[in-house]
């Protein structure tokens, strides 16, 4: 788990090391226990190294191998790599560390491309062939680990964020308009290959790369995440898939206990984390920590869930820390958040996993989240609605979509209007074969699209601002195929999950299960008021603020009845515009 860089020249000069190192020493939160750098002709790599699974020198990257003659940097972790390693030393390769990243060089040389399928785990990484002159890049199958792209016609730079690609120079820093047009309607949601920046892309999940000294590009998908049962599956009881559910939540948990240090878990108190507890405990998993968080109460709503996470840590003894945060404390830390951000993002979880991750930080250096479940297991309110409509596409839009094509061209300045890019963006996807249930085209978008760009986005994003790595069970990609496999009727019942909380009744109280459903929620940004909407005002209104993107009228409406106008998810619209100054302010956009 780490912090990458790298430049590949197209002019027949030199890597610009500097540039890489500019880029790499912003990454260092990411990776506060060593660095590296290695740099040959037209190539330059850049690494910060957070030590997880090797703590030995021999692990460092950049990793070279100049008898293979390849060279590589990797963020990430590969939970199979005993066996694969296992694999290629009965094909002869011999090792000399004893972590993953060697496994994922020598897989290469022994496998190319046809590595990628064989992998567990969560990974961005890139390899140089010295004799081809090729560079190779790739992204794990729901993107858990990020990768970002800056071409031009003379080098391609890459790293894993957008603000330290940024310290590398040469890059336009204009919005992108069909960006701005995903992020103020697809709730903040701006999918693959865009960013919010015109000059920068990132890698789609699922995705590799090769590109030669000439500029030449070839690019390919390599997994693809298919909806329905398999022919042997014709006949599976809701037994049957609560059964595979559960021993397959079991194996994923386990694996991602493979570490050289302690693994703790983030408990919301919700079904997804504390399962994640109940099984650790019992895998046989001794002195467990635990952490949960919670805020300041606004508008009548509560701002934590610690009666169910106390229930859990009682329950399974374990380690636990509780964290209760004040308004002032989320003013004074947001900023940062933000910093922290390789994108803007809306949802009020970022700031908690930001503060949590800085508390869990202090006590152990890996964590497993309950993350993914909702997309994969149909635990959103919308999954219904879209199941039962005569027009899937219409129903989605209208549970999800934060505005109507009419009011987001109200809402930004002439310059920056574009067409219904996010609404077709959708109606192409729902269109896609390979998932001809409305509800399996729902479930497919969301965990492919926007789970990767807002919830594992903000897990990444947050965690790595501490140096501390966020493993989630439920993105294993054999979790991920089977919840695919799975017909709607037996994830719909009882508000969602339906499988998932079954299987989960063998392992943790019921009184978690059958709870109304919570969120992790940041009541303050909900409920705009007192210090916290003087606050969002000035970063509207203020001239230093004013970047030409918005309405004039719109912030005046939006100001003057800021509870009136939520969106569909209960979201702020104001919200949602201040963070993208505040995101630009803080990246010196």
């Amino acid at each position: 788990m780490c912090g990458i860089a790298g430049e590949l020249r197209f002019d027949n000069q030199a890597a610009d090391l500097a540039a890489v190192e500019r880029i790499t020493h912003h990454l260092a939160p990411r990776g506060p226990d060593a660095h590296g750098f290695h740099s040959r002709g037209p190539v330059a790599f850049g690494h910060r190294r957070l030590k997880i699974m090797d703590l030995a020198e021999a692990s460092g990257q950049p990793m070279i191998d100049n008898d293979l003659g390849l060279s590589m940097v990797f963020n990430g972790a590969i939970y199979n790599y005993p066996e694969l390693r296992g694999e290629l030393e009965q094909l002869g390769y011999r090792f000399f560390s004893g972590g993953d990243t060697e496994v994922l060089l020598k897989g290469y040389h022994a496998w190319g491309a046809d590595l990628l399928p064989k992998l567990n785990g969560m990974f961005a990484f890139a390899i140089w062939e010295r004799d081809s002159q090729q560079l190779f890049i790739a992204r794990d199958r729901l993107g858990v680990k990020p990768l970002y792209l800056s071409k031009t016609k003379d080098r391609l730079r890459f790293a894993s964020s957008l603000p330290a690609l940024l310290k590398g120079g040469d890059i336009g820093k204009t919005l992108d308009p069909v960006a701005l047009n995903h992020y103020l309607n697809f709730h903040a949601v701006v999918p693959a290959p865009r960013t919010i920046l015109a000059g920068v892309e990132k890698l789609p999940p699922a995705t590799w790369m090769r590109i030669d000294t000439n500029g030449k590009v070839e690019q390919k998908v390599w997994w693809t995440l298919n909806f329905g049962p398999n022919a042997d599956e014709a006949n599976f009881t809701f037994e049957d898939w609560r059964d595979a559910t559960l021993d397959s939540m079991r194996e994923a948990v386990e694996i991602r206990q493979r570490a050289a240090v302690d693994v703790g878990v983030l408990l919301s108190g919700g079904v997804d984390s504390s399962m994640l507890v109940g099984l650790l405990r019992e895998a046989g998993v001794e002195n467990l920590l635990t952490f949960s968080i919670g805020f300041q109460d606004a508008g009548g709503e509560r701002g934590d869930e610690f009666q169910y996470s106390d229930l859990i840590a009682k329950r399974f003894e374990t380690q636990h820390h509780q964290l209760r945060i004040g308004e002032n404390e989320i003013l004074d830390q947001l900023p940062a958040a933000f910093r922290a951000m390789s994108e803007p993002m809306v949802s009020h979880d970022c700031i908690a996993f930001y503060l949590l991750s800085r508390e869990v930080a202090k006590h152990c250096k890996v964590v497993q989240s309950g993350q993914g479940a909702d997309e994969l297991f149909a635990g959103y309110h919308w999954y219904p609605l879209v199941d039962g409509a005569d027009d899937a596409y219409s129903a989605y839009r209208k549970a999800f979509f934060d505005r109507e094509h009419d009011e987001y061209a109200a809402c930004v300045q002439p310059a920056w209007l574009t067409d219904d890019v996010s609404g077709e963006f959708v109606r192409q996807h729902f269109a896609q074969p390979g998932a001809s249930a409305a509800v399996d085209k729902a479930l497919r978008l969301d965990s492919t699209v926007m789970l990767v760009d807002d919830p594992v986005k903000r897990v990444d994003n947050m965690t790595m601002a501490w140096g501390l790595e966020a493993r989630t069970p439920f993105l294993d990609y054999r979790v991920a195929e089977l919840s695919a496999r799975i017909p709607g009727q037996f994830k719909l019942p009882e508000g969602g999950k339906y499988v998932l909380k079954e299987a989960a009744r063998k392992v943790i109280p019921s009184e978690v299960i059958d709870r109304k459903k919570g969120y992790f929620p940041v009541p303050g940004l909900k409920h705009l008021e007192g210090a916290t909407l003087g606050w969002v005002r000035d970063l509207l209104v203020d001239p230093a603020h004013d970047r030409g993107i918005f309405n004039p009228q719109m912030l005046d409406r939006l100001l003057t009845d800021p509870q009136g106008q939520l969106t569909p998810l209960r979201g702020s619209k104001l919200w949602q515009m201040a963070a993208l100054n505040l995101w630009l302010s803080e990246q010196g956009l």
